[in-house]
């Protein structure tokens, strides 16, 4: 790993965060991606979230993934309020909120083993503020 920093005993964990991070990322770009896709036909809003979501990839993944403990994941079950979505604005916020909640889980957790992947990932999250912006508010004026 570039610019990694001593944390071997931290890894197994921070690996296994990391894997479910990079996961909800790509999975919250991927449900708004389709339906810029889809349902609305914008190719600008769909090309945009596939580029992202294609730069959010790391190299050696299967490190990370033989961490993965599905198992023993304390809040894999879903809370009330993640069960129902009132309609595709709301399905399409909640998305864009996961995806950059995930970004910067990413953000920080490289930032104990490699800087370079910690900097690409907050542009990725910042990505996803200015598509929010550009999606979001032309969404709340209908």
């Amino acid at each position: 790993m570039k610019n990694k920093k001593e944390a071997p005993t931290l890894e197994p964990k921070l690996f296994r965060l990391i894997d479910a991070n990079l996961n909800r990322l790509k999975e919250g770009i991927r449900v708004v991606e389709d339906i810029y896709r889809y349902i609305y036909n914008n190719k600008e809003i769909s090309k945009q979230l596939k580029e992202l979501r294609h730069k959010a990839k790391i190299e050696n993944y299967d490190q990370y993934l033989k961490y993965r403990d599905i198992k023993n994941d304390v809040l894999k079950r879903s809370v009330e309020s993640e069960k129902v979505r009132k309609d595709l604005k709301d399905l399409i916020f909640a998305n864009l909120k996961r995806a950059q909640e995930s970004a910067r889980v990413l953000e920080e957790s490289f930032k104990l083993i490699d800087l370079e992947k910690s900097e690409l990932f907050k542009y990725i999250r910042y990505q996803l503020y200015n598509i929010e912006k550009d999606i979001i508010l032309p969404l709340s004026s209908n």
